[in-house]
Formats: structure tokens, C-alpha cells, sequence
């Protein structure tokens, strides 16, 4: 997934979701402080989303419904959502991912029916992922930092390689 870049960080009690504010077509920025990352069930979920904003959007709708569905239990709402994007025919064509995080855990979901864990309280997705994800880990293992601080200075890594994000960065921390 080109356009983006997401990331999620677990650490010490604090679960923050933080993300760029670019958007591209092709080569060309279309818009530079987008906000790709949402409040969900009652402020007490965040998710953030790599690829098309219309089928994010439709995603984060239908995962809203799945958390009310079955009383906030977000693994029970993530796998019944994976579930249902895997097998609906209209929502098996969205073309997105979403990073989706509680205070006890962080889930990536795909469309190809996928949710996902983390090993060591970091995940990222699009496409400065990558460079994200590195930096997280190592600033998990080798600083103090907080998790705010370590998405931050993540997404600025990502920022400096990744010709597809930006470093207007937005952080959400889970049940704030």
C-alpha cells in the first residue's frame, strides 16, 4: 500500500496509534494534514488506516458496528470483521488496511482475512511501514522513551525515507 504510513506502540500502560497527514495520487501530493487514524467505541479503541480513504471509511464503519455488536470485545469485532471483508463480495474489492489497537492489545486487520498480533508491542502498516517499524523497535529496546515519543520519532524516521509520507504526524493514545 503506497500513500502512508501508520504505527502502533505498546509500552509501560500506554498504547498510542499515530500517522501522517499525506495523501497521493501517483506521484503528486494531493493533501498534506489528513487525518487517517480514528476514535472508535467510545474513545476507548483507536484504528488507523493505510490505503483508499473511502474503503477505510467503510471499514471503520463496519467495525464500529462489530465493537457494538459483541459489547466491546475488540478481538471478537476484528475477527468478525476480517471475516466479513474476506467474504462479502462488495467489501472484498476494499483495498485497505487497519491498524486497530485497545489498551491491552494492538490488531492489524486485512481483507484477505488476516489479524494480526504483534510480537513486541509495535506494528505498522503502508508504505513507510517499514522504515516505522524499524525505528520503533529500536528505539523500544535501546530508550526510555514513551510510547508517544517512540511513534513519534518513528513516523519522523519514516518521514525523512519515505517519499510517500509527510511528517505532519497525528498521534491518538488509546482511551484518551
Amino acid at each position: 500500500m503506497e500513500g502512508t504510513t501508520i504505527i502502533a506502540v505498546k509500552k509501560d500502560g500506554e498504547v498510542v496509534i499515530a500517522g501522517d497527514g499525506q495523501v497521493t495520487f501517483g506521484n503528486t501530493i494531493l493533501k498534506s494534514n489528513a487525518v487517517k487514524i480514528r476514535e472508535l467505541g467510545e474513545g476507548k479503541v483507536v484504528a488507523g488506516f493505510a490505503g483508499s480513504v473511502a474503503d477505510a471509511l467503510t471499514l471503520f464503519e463496519r467495525f464500529e458496528g462489530k465493537l457494538k455488536q459483541w459489547g466491546s470485545n475488540v478481538l471478537k469485532a476484528v475477527v468478525e470483521l476480517a471475516k466479513e471483508w474476506r467474504t462479502d463480495k462488495v467489501l472484498r474489492r476494499l483495498e485497505a488496511f487497519l491498524l486497530v489497537a485497545d489498551k491491552e492489545s494492538i490488531y492489524l486487520v486485512s481483507g484477505s482475512g488476516e489479524v494480526l498480533q504483534p510480537d513486541d508491542n509495535v506494528m505498522a502498516i503502508g508504505s513507510g511501514g517499514p522504515y516505522a517499524l524499524a525505528a520503533a523497535r529500536a528505539l523500544l529496546r535501546h530508550t526510555d522513551l514513551s510510547a508517544e515519543e517512540i511513534a513519534r520519532e518513528a513516523m519522523k524516521i519514516a518521514s525523512e525515507i519515505c517519499i510517500y509520507t509527510n511528517d505532519n504526524i497525528i498521534v491518538k493514545k488509546v482511551g484518551k
